[in-house]
């Protein structure tokens, strides 16, 4: 494998492109994807609070200030349904470091 990469190098190089090889995405980046994925399917949250929480102004919030901003909901419901729309990326955050209640969220460009 290592020389038909080396290989590889070589011959795009020779060109003047830039040669790199991907593998995984980092263990904490890594962790988040597979954490949102859990949220992904769309028919276990109410349509209801996820379109409260879409129309919400969320932008800039921490993570662990949304449960406070649908008040009339469980906050177990909250969260999940805000972890759903990180999952859609309706909404984003950093996630190199591990989720937790400090990410910034924002809206999806």
């Amino acid at each position: 494998m290592a020389s038909t990469f080396d290989w590889t190098r070589r011959a795009v190089e020779s060109r003047g492109w830039k040669y790199e090889v991907w593998s995984e995405p980092p263990a904490v980046e890594l962790g988040n994807i597979r954490f949102l994925a859990g949220y992904r399917r769309d028919w276990l949250f109410s349509d209801e609070a996820l379109a409260e929480l879409r129309d919400a102004d969320l932008d800039g919030l921490l993570l662990g200030q949304v449960t406070g901003c649908l008040p009339s909901r469980p906050e177990s419901q909250v969260r999940a349904a805000v972890h759903h729309v990180l999952w859609t990326q309706a909404l984003v955050t950093d996630l190199d470091r591990p989720l937790g209640p400090s990410r910034i969220l924002r809206r999806a460009a």
